[in-house]
């Protein structure tokens, strides 16, 4: 992901901040923060923290583009969720198991299909990494989808139910340590989320960086937009700022929540709208992650 990308170059160069061995560990924090300022004033640039597209040239030996804004819209989302590509999670909110950079779920059948490409585009992955586990997941997959989440269920643990027994965990982290899987997962953020949440971003009048990452977020997270968001945008004034138009759509989302779920919805939609936050304990400024107020392209 991005911020490792970031971590493993600043220290390359010698701007790692604490202990060395610790540093690139994918969390865009206050110590990456401070690595891209003190790289900035040693390359004469201005001491922001922020990646911008001047930055991240100055980064690499060969000066590289800018990732692309679905990159950065999934860099910050994937923080969110707090998954990386291979934790999966247990029966914690209804979803039966939610794996994978975006959080993919068993009851929307994105596990399902994320695995099945996988083993389509390399036959043998499952056993490989599942073990004898294979052969009872092959058997799940072919039940209703109120049956798949049953099954989930029953083995989730924990007062929250996040928990799955410990073979469960080391076969999704195995196979989220596969190129071909961390590749599709990718692929299915991108046609999946998205390229939907441009389509809504443009219609809510979202035409920022933060605008279609909030969008993406929502996607992500809500499902998407519910018709009353689109009301509330098409009532606003013409003279609107897209800044107050992102704020009033974060606080219509996280009102539509269930009611156990508001204040992460809210905090997440926040973050995304005003750019900077405080998201499950961990600090944001989103302009260090590439998002900013500039027209998304």
């Amino acid at each position: 992901m991005i911020a490792k990308r970031i971590q493993t170059d600043l220290q390359r160069q010698g701007f790692a901040v604490g202990d060395p061995s610790r540093f690139a560990d994918g969390d865009f924090g206050g110590k990456t923060h401070a690595a891209v300022q003190s790289l900035q004033g040693a390359r004469g640039l201005p001491a922001t923290g922020a990646v911008d597209p001047l930055t991240w040239q100055r980064l690499t030996p060969t000066p590289m583009p800018m990732p692309s804004l679905f990159e950065r819209c999934l860099q910050v989302t994937a923080a969110f969720e707090g998954h990386g590509f291979g934790l999966a999670k247990g029966n914690f909110d209804g979803a039966g198991i939610t794996w994978g950079v975006i959080g993919f779920t068993l009851s929307n059948r994105e596990i399902q299909v994320v695995l099945a490409a996988a083993e389509v585009q390399s036959p043998g992955i499952l056993a490989r990494c599942m073990g004898p586990l294979a052969a009872e997941w092959r058997a799940v997959t072919v039940l209703t989808l109120m049956q798949q989440v049953a099954w989930a269920h029953a083995m989730s643990s924990g007062p929250s139910r996040e928990g799955l027994p410990v073979a469960w965990l080391q076969a999704f982290e195995k196979l989220g340590n596969e190129e071909v899987v961390k590749r599709i997962q990718m692929k299915r953020a991108y046609e999946r989320y998205f390229v939907p949440c441009a389509a809504s971003a443009a219609t809510l009048g979202l035409a920022s960086e933060l605008g279609i990452a909030l969008a993406f977020d929502v996607f992500v997270q809500n499902g998407g937009f519910k018709p009353d968001a689109t009301t509330l945008a098409a009532g606003l004034p013409p003279a609107t700022t897209e800044a107050v138009r992102r704020q009033k759509l974060a606080a219509c989302v996280a009102a539509s929540a269930r009611p156990q779920y508001q204040t992460d919805v809210l905090s997440r939609k926040n973050t995304l709208a005003t750019g900077q936050g405080v998201v499950h304990g961990a600090s944001y400024q989103l302009t260090a992650w590439g998002l900013g107020e500039d027209a998304a392209a």
